[in-house]
């Protein structure tokens, strides 16, 4: 949504409950790590609200502040969590069961992580076979499950004292969808929920309640959830921002990081193959093919647009790409990505980057969930709504208008950002041209 350049922005008083769908690996190193940095136990280490900058005017102003003093976030003083899953165990033995965090520190946490116990969660096996719910939601039909998550929600912002809420899907991929008809509309998905019509998935089901509360959500897998005609309208009539879809922080984002460096050089690119080891919950979800699927789709789609092999035909247009996922449970959240990158240069010589980034999931993701929620929130008090094409920056697949194609490139997306936040407050946008600086 336009508005006005310095427009002014609500503050962020009172608390900010962060409400998550999935309370598995992420979630809980989520919860864990904001615990132990409000202790003192850690640093918030890959969050970009929490130790990021942004430079106001010119390089020579000397003006760099913290992005937490520039623009007014929810402090992590004022977070309260809750969520859903199919799965009955507090965030203490969730996070236990992940394995992602040391005990030592766990222990350290233990009583805030007891106390937070999921929600029963809506559950439908057809979008993720491989798993079995141990509570879920029972229901007339889809419409009163999502009733009774907007109950779920009015609960837990008068249980918790939150003035202020904000949705992050956390949960599990869900098999392969393309929208259909009963996406087409909000009359249309309306009158399907009443029906329990198929093709609405548990996400859909999430996101419906949240802004049908007027509760901003990001969708951090690769699922289609927000990504229809008929939930941005809601947004749109709820005034309500949105953000989506699948976490960049793997694999993906090595590729945005090292693809635009080929194409600003006019290196070509013959192949690119990549493949992926994982265990965990994840893991095991996506072994399931039409899950591998969902995935896939939104791992291939950021080459292709960074590349653009329409604009440059004889150096990227017969590109050979191939993702492969595997599951592998002695790995656990510490997922591995190989990748192959086949090139060549000047006068068409060949040449090939290896790369193999051992990472842990959870440990990338944790913090682009805290940023997402309190970017999110920033987002509806500055009057921001539907599609928030600047936190593109965090995603795979990021969404964007009907028809716009989307930037993939890190880079700019962090550009992007940065300049929502300068336009924000009414600062100058930064160009990078310099000529400013010369005679």
């Amino acid at each position: 949504m336009p508005i006005e350049k310095g427009a002014a922005i609500q503050p962020a008083a009172g608390k900010l409950g962060v409400l998550t769908p999935g309370m598995g690996a992420v979630t809980t190193t989520f919860i864990a790590g904001v615990e132990a940095v409000r202790r003192g136990l850690a640093k918030p280490i890959g969050s970009l609200t929490q130790m990021g900058t942004v430079r106001l005017g010119k390089r020579t102003d000397n003006r760099s502040p913290q992005i937490q003093d520039f623009v007014p976030l929810a402090a992590l003083d004022e977070l309260v969590f809750g969520g859903w899953d199919i799965f009955a165990d507090n965030v203490y033995e969730a996070a236990v069961h992940a394995g992602v965090l040391e005990p030592k520190l766990l222990e350290a946490l233990r009583g805030p992580l007891e106390a937070i116990r999921p929600m029963p969660g809506v559950f439908e096996q057809r979008y993720v076979p491989r798993l079995r719910a141990t509570q879920a939601k029972q229901g007339r039909n889809k419409m009163d499950l999502a009733e009774q998550l907007m109950d779920d929600i009015a609960q837990f912002r008068e249980r918790s004292g939150a003035s202020r809420l904000v949705m992050v899907w956390c949960g599990s991929t869900e098999t392969f969808q393309k929208a259909g008809v009963v996406h087409s509309s909000l009359q249309n998905f309306e009158c399907w929920l009443q029906k329990s019509d198929p093709e609405i998935a548990p996400s859909q089901i999430y996101a419906y309640a949240a802004l049908k509360s007027g509760v901003p959500f990001a969708n951090g897998a690769p699922n289609l959830t927000v990504d229809t005609a008929a939930l941005q309208e809601l947004a749109r009539e709820r005034q309500v921002p949105i953000a989506g879809k699948d976490y960049k922080t793997g694999q993906t984002f090595m590729k945005t990081l090292i693809a635009p460096g080929l194409k600003s050089r006019l290196l070509g690119v013959s192949g690119w193959f990549s493949s992926n080891i994982l265990g965990n919950r994840d893991g095991e979800v996506l072994d399931d093919p039409e899950a591998h699927k969902t995935k896939e789709e939104s791992k291939l789609s950021a080459l292709e647009q960074i590349l653009q092999p329409e604009l440059y035909p004889e150096l990227y247009s017969n590109m050979y790409h191939k993702v492969r996922i595997h599951y592998y449970p002695p790995r656990g959240d510490n997922k591995e990505g190989w990748d192959n990158v086949d090139i060549f240069g000047w006068l068409g010589y060949p040449m090939q980057i290896k790369i193999d980034f051992l990472c842990r999931d959870s440990i990338l993701a944790a913090p682009l969930v805290l940023d997402l929620a309190l970017f999110l929130d920033l987002a509806q008090r500055a009057g921001m709504h539907g599609i928030q094409e600047w936190l593109s920056f965090y995603f795979k697949s990021p969404m964007t208008a009907p028809g716009l194609y989307p930037e993939h490139d890190v880079f700019i997306q962090l550009m992007k950002l940065k300049n929502t936040l300068r336009w924000l407050r009414g600062e100058d946008l930064i160009t990078h041209l310099g000529l400013e600086y010369y005679d």
